[in-house]
């Protein structure tokens, strides 16, 4: 009996492995939201370096990437060993704390964990054992990435965004979640409207309302899905974001002039069209009286 055998017959094996599996890259999601933000960063200095024709190639500097140098305590160095790095696990046999000095350990980095578990989790349960449910599993991963990365900096990285935007009309030659012309236009609408929103919005007030990254989210969104989806979408990422930025206001006294990420409101919003966007649509035509 071969392994997909295995796994179609007893579906309980294929859930849990899905939710372990979201565990584990859930702990290296929390490598990449830290890390990336900072490689940018770098990059970005050793352009403008260039540009003012400053020579820093004389200059060493350690490697820094998702792979080196290998997870430590920032506060004292300690080098993470691998039972210390068990999703969840350890951060709960360590109290939260790193073994070696004792200090605190942010909660957000199990709770990543948990959130890419419970959301492979979903993944897994809604397709099932198929290709789409590798797919959306990736997606994701992708999607919490960048959401915790726009949170934290608004930025959204174009190492992660644009190779998700091309795979999504790679995918769309076999049909996996839409065909080829309506991902294609799924993509460039997706660009274009909120590009528009934006340059209206400059033109009126004379702020930014929001970054390009927003534009490449929506884009790959809509290469995934195709167009039809993306007025669901900008629905419901709006109303989330409303709802998130006026409870901020209210209840956190949140200073109305600081900007907020609209990133993580889309991602939410394409995830969940993502699973259940076609259920959606019907309720919508049917409370409607289109159906």
């Amino acid at each position: 009996m071969s392994v997909i055998t295995f796994l179609q017959q007893t579906p309980w094996v294929f859930l849990l492995f899905s939710g372990l599996l979201g565990l584990v890259v859930g702990s290296f999601l929390n490598v990449v939201i830290h890390r990336i933000p900072i490689m940018m960063e770098t990059q970005w200095r050793r352009e403008c370096s260039e540009l003012n024709g400053e020579d820093a190639s004389d200059q060493p500097s350690a490697p820094f990437n998702l792979n080196s140098p290998a997870s430590h305590c920032p506060n004292c160095g300690h080098k993470i060993r691998p039972w210390e790095n068990i999703p969840v696990l350890s951060w709960i046999l360590l109290k939260g704390r790193c073994s070696g000095c004792k200090t605190r350990i942010s909660p957000r980095y199990p709770a990543v964990e948990i959130l890419s578990g419970i959301m492979t989790l979903a993944v897994a349960w809604h397709f099932g054992l198929s290709w789409e449910a590798l797919a959306a599993m990736t997606l994701t991963w992708a999607l919490i990435s960048l959401s915790l990365i726009d949170f934290d900096t608004q930025l959204l990285p174009d190492s992660i965004t644009l190779p998700f935007l091309w795979l999504g009309l790679l995918l769309s030659l076999n049909g996996l979640f839409t065909d080829s012309q309506s991902a294609i236009i799924g993509a460039t609408a997706g660009y274009l409207s909120l590009w528009s929103v934006y340059q209206i919005f400059k033109r009126l007030t004379g702020k930014e309302g929001m970054g390009y990254g927003d534009f490449k989210l929506l884009a790959l969104l809509g290469a995934w899905l195709g167009w039809h989806y993306l007025p669901q979408i900008i629905l419901l990422s709006a109303f989330v974001g409303a709802l998130f930025g006026v409870s901020m206001i209210l209840f956190r006294g949140r200073d109305r002039n600081i900007p907020i990420p609209f990133g993580p409101y889309l991602a939410c919003a394409g995830w969940i069209s993502l699973l259940w966007g076609d259920a959606i649509n019907h309720a919508y035509l049917q409370w409607a009286g289109l159906l």
